[in-house]
Parts: C-alpha cells; structure tokens; sequence
C-alpha cells in the first residue's frame, strides 16, 4: 500500500517500530548501581544475568530498520534518476539528513561534557556518560556508507537481481569464515568488511523488495524465515557463536562486532518474517487508516528518538539513584524486573518531554537544510571528490565516538571533532548550482516535507 509519494506505510511502521524496539531494549538492560563510595556505575546485564542474552533475539532488530531503508532509497533514487539528478546530489542529500540532526545532538553533549571536565568532574565519570551518550553512533558511519553506495547496489540489482543478495551473503560469510580461522591481526581489519556486507544484505533485499518479484512471494519469504532462523539455530548451537546478538563482554566471538555468520543468519529470518506479514499488514493498515497515520508521526522523529534517548537514562540515573530515591534490589532480581516497567515508563516521560523542548530545534534543521539545498544537483569530478572526503571524515568521527565515547578520559576528542565538523562542511559545500534536481525525495526518507517537517532516519 503506497501513497501518491510510492511511500508504502508498513515500511514506515516498521522502521517505527524498529526504532522504539532499539529504544526500549536499551532501556530495559540498564542497569544502574550505586557503590558504598558514593559512585554510580552500570552493570553488564547481559554478563550479569546470562539467559538475558536470549532477548536480544527480539531486541536485535537492525535488520528490519536496514530492510525498510533499502525499500525506501529505491524509490526515492528512482525518482532522483528519472527527474535527471545526479548520484553525488542524490548521495549528499541523504548524508545531509542524518548529519544535520547528529550536528545539533553533539553540540550540547559535548559542550555538557566539555563545562564539566572544566569544572572538575571525575575523568572516569565524564568518559562512562560520554560511551552512553555515544554508544547508539556504530550505525550512523554504516548507515552512511550503505546509503552512499545506493546507485551501485541498485545497478547491481538491475543485472542480477536477487543474486546480488546472495552475492553480498556470500561475501560476508566468506569474511567471517576467514576471521574465525585465522589468528592474526590483519584478518581482524579484512573483518570490519562485514559491518557493510552483512548489513547490506538487508538494505539490497530492502531495494528488491519494493521492485516486487519473487520477494512478493510468500513461499520464497517462509523459506527466508525457515532457513535463517534454522541457520542461526545450528550455528549457535553446534558453532562457535554465542546465542546473544549484540556485544557482550568477555566472548571470545561476537556477534555483532563484526556482523557474523550467525546473524546474517537471523538477519535473513527476520527479513523473511517482514516479507511473509507484507500483505496481512497493508491490508491491515488499508482497513484501519487512522491506524496508519499514527505512525507518521512518530516517522519524523525517529532521528531524534534514536539519537537522544539515552539522555533520560543519564538525568534519572543523577535524580533518583545519586540522591537514594530510587529503589536498588538486586540486578536481575524478582523486585528489580518489577521495577523495570517504572523505570521505562519514567524514561518515556523524561523523553518525551525533551522531545518536546526539541520542537524549535527541529524547525531550525527545517530552515538550515533548506539553505543547504538537499535536492540540489551535484556534479563535475571535483564535488564527487569533495563530497567522497567529507563523507570519509565523519565516517571515521562517528566510528571513533561509537567505539570511546565521547568523552574519551574525560574531555572531548578535539582531532575528532574537527573532522566531524569539517566533514560536515564539506559534504554541505560539494552541492552544484540548482538545476531542479526533479522529483522531491519523499519517501520515507529523511527530508523536508512540504508541510516543514523533518522526516528522519530512513
């Protein structure tokens, strides 16, 4: 079901709904404890209390958010090409979109961070609340460079259709096959290549999906679903990999970090899950049409939910565990899950309210990219240049933060700051002059709408 834009509206409910899932476990496996000595620290859950790792099967839902976006980047490049745009311009728009909102995130942050390394605060406090604020960042630099390769992929799927899928599924499970069996530390950076490959390959079916075929199947999506969770199943449990599909301290194997083969595999159940609902959801949706637009909202601030949801977890953790109001059973216990559920539900207030506040900043973003032009065409050899260096600067700033916080011992990183910002300058500065670069991108990508909002992370 897909309105007069090619916007299908189960593709936005199920970035929606991806993103409230990421929002939500992160704030279910917080665990906040306060020492004898006055000090607040946060426990591992997942090493805390092990069978947790088992609810990463449906909190891990990345998968889905890159399925909906390759969905969503085909059309709206469809459109960029038949309205004679340019790759770089195509490319540079969809960069804007999400560095403009990670801009106005950083700001605050690291200035918060900056004022109390200045004042005094504990080195050790200041790079804990600095990994928190940043810890959300490892899909941006991924997200980039999936979205930058777009037109390839597209191309790609024209010559070969779903054999492309099956092509970059081959590539990644080659790479995490050579990782496994070699000891050395260049098979580790050859590894790194999965956090492209493997998440590609739910971007590329995103992008064969919207083209139809078999992916409209249901039997083709029952038997996605059937061999990647059977896939997954053997893997964990004859295989070196652990059941848990996000990080966990002290694997020797992880699968997340790289992507493994183990969640390639569940990876393809998921998106098989997403295809088989596919008709049951749009008709769903097509009956319940107010249902459907209850989405729409919560679509135009899925950036900054992402983006900003941890902060909740900070101001609660300092108003009620640094002052002993809130209560402190024991990680994993009966009394600790019966608080959850409160604690969540304070997070969605305190968020809710700073979303709130957010609204003028929003309009701000609103205003700016319209300035920056994001559906300007962009071409000539030297802006492809400008625009390829911009985006190999933030990439490496996002992937440093995401990896040492922001606040790495205690202050904030100024080398990667200044890459950020001049990354940032760069990408905004590589557009050409305003040649009506066709079709308006909307799709549920991000972008400014004609009623002035931002519709973001798609």
């Amino acid at each position: 079901m897909e309105d007069g834009t090619g916007r299908s509206r189960y593709v936005d409910l199920l970035r929606a709904g991806a993103i409230v899932l990421v929002v939500l476990g992160h704030w279910l496996i917080t665990a906040l404890v306060r020492e004898p000595d006055g000090a607040l620290t946060a426990p591992e859950l997942m090493v805390t209390v092990p069978w947790t790792q088992w609810l990463t099967l449906g909190f891990q839902i990345m998968p889905v958010f890159f399925l909906a976006g390759g969905y969503a980047a085909a059309g709206s490049w469809e459109r960029c090409r038949a309205g004679g745009g340019t790759a770089a311009g195509w490319i540079r728009g969809r960069a804007l979109r999400l560095l403009l909102p990670t801009a106005a995130y950083l700001v605050p942050t690291l200035g918060g961070l900056a004022v109390a390394g200045a004042c005094g605060a504990d080195p050790a406090l200041l790079g804990m609340i600095g990994w928190a604020l940043a810890m959300q960042f490892w899909f941006l630099p991924v997200y980039l460079a999936i979205s930058a390769l777009t037109p390839w992929l597209a191309a790609l799927h024209r010559c070969w259709g779903l054999g492309s899928v099956a092509a970059l599924a081959a590539a990644g499970a080659a790479v995490d096959l050579l990782v496994l069996g070699a000891d050395t530390g260049w098979a580790d950076r050859v590894g790194l290549l999965n956090y492209l490959l493997v998440w590609a390959v739910a971007y590329q079916l995103g992008l064969a999906w919207r083209e139809g075929g078999p992916t409209a199947r249901p039997a083709f999506a029952a038997a996605l679903t059937a061999g990647g969770a059977a896939g997954y199943a053997a893997l964990v449990g004859f295989g070196p990999f652990p059941v848990s599909l996000v990080l966990v301290s002290g694997e020797g194997v992880s699968n997340t970090d790289p992507p493994s083969l183990a969640m390639l595999a569940w990876l393809s159940a998921q998106c098989g899950l997403c295809l088989l609902l596919a008709p049951h959801a749009e008709r769903a949706l097509r009956a319940r049409r107010r249902a459907g637009r209850l989405v729409e909202p919560l679509g135009r601030v899925s950036m900054s939910l992402y983006l900003w949801h941890m902060v909740p977890v900070l101001a609660a953790g300092a108003a009620f565990y640094l002052t002993d109001l809130a209560p402190e059973p024991e990680v994993g216990s009966a009394p600790w899950w019966a608080w959850r559920p409160v604690w969540v539900l304070l997070l969605a207030v305190l968020l809710g309210g700073l979303l709130a506040v957010l609204r003028p900043v929003d309009g701000l973003l609103v205003r700016l990219a319209r300035r920056l032009r994001p559906r300007a065409r962009t071409a000539g050899p030297g802006r492809a240049v400008v625009l390829l260096a911009g985006l190999a600067a933030v990439g490496w700033a996002l992937a440093r933060w995401a990896v040492l916080g922001l606040a790495r011992d205690g202050a904030p990183d100024l080398p990667v700051l200044l890459a950020f910002t001049a990354g940032t300058a760069l990408v905004a500065g590589a557009a050409g002059r305003w040649a009506g670069a066709g079709a308006a991108d909307r799709t549920t990508g991000a972008g400014v709408q004609p009623d002035g909002a931002v519709e973001q992370l798609g």
